[in-house]
This record gives structure tokens, C-alpha cells and sequence, in this order.
């Protein structure tokens, strides 16, 4: 079952797609949760009262070090290894790391 989403998470992920739109970031879904992606390929999405970012190794260790940061596993038992979800109380961090998400996934 997926996390619910609060109104304050919902308006600070869309203040974050708002201001990747100009890069060509689009809104979509995948796993049946909201995602931000480039050119079909996903660099973040919203899970829960947190976003997930799909980052390379040292935004990746540097976002893990955030109270309450963690590897994200979309409930598989198993973390993706480029991914990491930061929850709302760091939401003043995820437009930081959506630009580095995009500049990892960009084509």
C-alpha cells in the first residue's frame, strides 16, 4: 500500500516540477506513484510525505546523511542502488537535488 501524501508535500513537489519545466521535465507516474521524468526516464518522484531522487555517488551520500534519508526500496525488500528518498522536513533540499537527478538521467 502506498504512503499517503500530504497537501504541504504535494505543493513542495510541485514547486519543484514548476521550476524543471523549463528543462523539459514532465509530470508522470510510475508505480502507480506521481514521478518527474526527462525524455521517458525518471529522475524523481513523490512517495509519501517525501521525494525520491535518482542520483550519482556523491549527491547520493551526501542526501543519505539527512535526518531521515534513506536508500529507497519501493516496497520489494530490496533499496535501488541510485535512488534516495528525503523526506519533507528537507524539502528546501529538493530542488538541489532534482537539478542533480536531471543532470544524472539527462540523454
Amino acid at each position: 500500500m502506498k504512503p499517503k501524501i500530504s497537501l504541504q508535500t504535494r505543493l513542495e513537489y510541485d514547486a519543484v516540477a514548476k521550476g524543471l519545466a523549463d528543462e523539459g521535465v514532465v509530470e508522470g507516474s510510475m508505480f502507480g506513484m506521481p514521478c518527474l521524468k526527462i525524455e521517458k526516464k525518471m529522475l524523481a518522484g513523490l512517495f509519501g510525505d517525501a521525494m525520491t531522487f535518482k542520483l550519482p555517488p556523491e549527491p547520493r551520500e551526501e542526501a543519505l546523511k539527512l535526518t531521515g534519508a534513506e536508500a529507497f526500496d519501493p516496497g520489494m525488500g530490496r533499496p535501488m542502488k541510485e535512488w534516495v528518498v528525503i523526506p519533507l522536513e528537507h524539502a528546501a533540499t529538493w530542488p538541489k537535488y532534482a537539478e542533480q537527478a536531471l543532470a544524472f538521467v539527462r540523454p
